[in-house]
């Protein structure tokens, strides 16, 4: 399997993934029980949408059309490569340093 969308949250990779069967590609939602990590926190980059390796490039065509079509105004939404996974990232090491000292208090 490969991972043909990378979602922003568990919604957006749920549609992906009904977009993909409605055109007859099986795909995979992973991430579930890391969206819950950071708990009422909307954690974003966590999910993602799988698939086989032989239906990889026609999702990829079916995403792309789709992310063409995501727009608003004329003006397009962000994606998921918008820099959400980067602020997710570093919150989770401040969480981290936070947790390691709070142990090294104790």
């Amino acid at each position: 399997m490969q991972i043909a969308y990378n979602a922003r949250d568990l919604t957006e990779a749920h549609i992906i993934a009904g977009l993909l069967g409605a055109h007859g590609i099986d795909s995979h939602v992973g991430g579930h029980y890391l969206q819950g990590a950071l708990g009422e926190i909307g954690a974003a980059g966590f999910t993602n949408v799988q698939v086989d390796d032989e239906d990889y490039l026609e999702a990829r065509r079916l995403i792309a059309e789709y992310e063409g079509a995501a727009t608003t105004d004329g003006r397009r939404i962000p994606s998921a490569d918008d820099g959400s996974e980067f602020y997710a990232r570093w919150f989770l090491l401040l969480m981290l340093a936070v947790a390691v000292g709070f142990v090294l208090v104790l």
